[in-house]
């Protein structure tokens, strides 16, 4: 368990604060780079404090968005975040026990998903849209079947229904990470070996390291330990997971990369089948990190999607 929990650390947490030498793919210098200066504010619910940033406008539902395994806020794409920011409110923040939240990080989803909605009523949010990435998906999907009528609209990336095919070989894909370095780790996990998955995948590298003051710490054992449980967790299977996705009545986006490694394509193409009003975009040439790799085209579906 310990090699595991170390790939964790060295394939999803990005541990370096490189500056940018110029701008990226999905960038424009001419646009406000809310990514960079979101302050971060705390707010507490029980005895966990919340650390969180607010991106963009301020007076429209909010898109909350749900981080994957191993990551903190400073870990999304700035390109998406700040894209998304441009139309509409946007809010970062660390699980419990994650980055600059306190607490402990539980080791199940649906305690995770708890959690979450805590944080976002604690906001005095009565409503709010969710973007969930690989284990943000397994949350968003827990809190939309729990909790129906807080959510409005719900993105899913590189996620899966429970019991996801292909997610219980989840360790073996990070022990094969153990002795790379942590860009190389996650071009290895996000991306596909093709030359132009792997520069675009280094662009968003670069793109994440870009915010240096008032930057999270990377994962503590605990907390990396409780991710990949919970994760690990949700792959068991469980036979009535579409028939629960077919419940939901809100419009879902589903964005997947068509050679996804951790959450194979099959996974989102299931969930689009069941769910009555999802929507699904495959990725050509994309890995786990699909949204990442295609942020512009992803943000410009995802605005549509929420403001439509």
């Amino acid at each position: 368990m310990k090699k595991i929990i170390l790939s964790v650390l060295v394939a999803l947490q990005l541990l370096s604060c490189k500056k940018e030498d110029g701008p990226q793919e999905g960038s424009n210098m001419d646009e406000i780079d809310y990514h960079q200066t979101a302050s971060t504010q705390f707010i507490k619910v029980g005895e966990v404090k919340f650390a969180y940033r607010v991106l963009g406008k301020t007076d429209d539902i909010p898109l909350v968005m749900i981080s994957p395994l191993g990551s903190s806020m400073d870990d999304w794409d700035p390109a998406i975040t700040n894209g998304l920011a441009e139309k509409n409110k946007v809010i970062l923040f660390d699980l419990e026990g994650v980055g600059s939240s306190s607490g402990h990080t539980p080791e199940n989803i649906p305690d995770m998903a708890k959690g979450v909605v805590a944080f976002i009523k604690a906001l005095g949010y009565k409503k709010v849209n969710l973007l969930g990435f690989s284990m943000g998906g397994f949350i968003s999907q827990q809190i939309i079947l729990t909790e129906p009528t807080l959510v409005n609209k719900l993105i899913l990336t590189g996620t899966g229904p429970k019991g996801s095919e292909g997610l219980s070989k989840l360790p073996e894909l990070l022990e094969s990470t153990a002795n790379l370095s942590p860009e190389e780790s996650f071009l290895h996990v996000g991306f596909t070996k093709s030359n132009a998955s792997r520069q675009a995948g280094k662009r968003v590298y670069e793109r994440i390291q870009k915010r240096v003051i008032d930057r999270d710490l990377p994962l503590s054992a605990q907390s990396a330990t409780a991710e990949l449980t919970a994760v690990l967790k949700w792959a068991t299977p469980y036979p009535d997971a579409l028939k629960e996705l077919a419940t939901v009545k809100q419009p879902v986006l589903i964005a997947q990369g068509q050679e996804d490694v951790p959450t194979p394509v099959i996974n989102a193409i299931k969930m689009s089948e069941h769910i009555p009003n999802a929507r699904l975009i495959v990725y050509k040439d994309a890995g786990h990190a699909a949204a990442f790799q295609y942020a512009l085209d992803f943000v410009q579906q995802a605005i549509e999607f929420l403001n439509n």
